[in-house]
């Protein structure tokens, strides 16, 4: 398997969170699509992603690659966040695919689902 750079796998892992809160908030909220697309949004906010990540407890595998993906040299940041928030939710992002690319499935699950609660 190819080794993913700490901004690569956050780009994996933004799109496999994205599908999973639109598959979450589809089949849990009753919401008009604008409604849903706020929520979404929400969800997918770096400022939450930042606070979910805040909350996890990591194992040593796990830490070192949201410090890889934290200290990684991104060319932009996000319009809507503060620097710290952008940077910690790009590696809340890398530990998506992280746990997704190693088969971590239950782990990669219960991260998620945390992510929306």
């Amino acid at each position: 398997m190819k080794e993913y750079s700490p901004l690569e796998l956050a780009f994996l892992g933004d799109a496999i969170h994205t599908l999973f809160v639109r598959e979450y908030v589809l089949e849990n909220f009753n919401k008009p699509m604008n409604e849903i697309h706020r929520i979404c949004s929400h969800y997918c906010s770096a400022t939450h992603q930042s606070e979910v990540l805040a909350n996890l407890t990591l194992t040593d595998d796990e830490a070192e690659i949201v410090r890889r993906a934290r200290n990684a040299k991104a060319k932009h940041t996000a319009k809507n966040a503060e620097v710290k928030d952008y940077k910690f939710a790009t590696a809340f992002e890398a530990l998506i695919a992280y746990l997704s690319l190693n088969g971590k499935e239950e782990r990669l699950q219960e991260v998620l689902h945390l992510s929306v609660k």
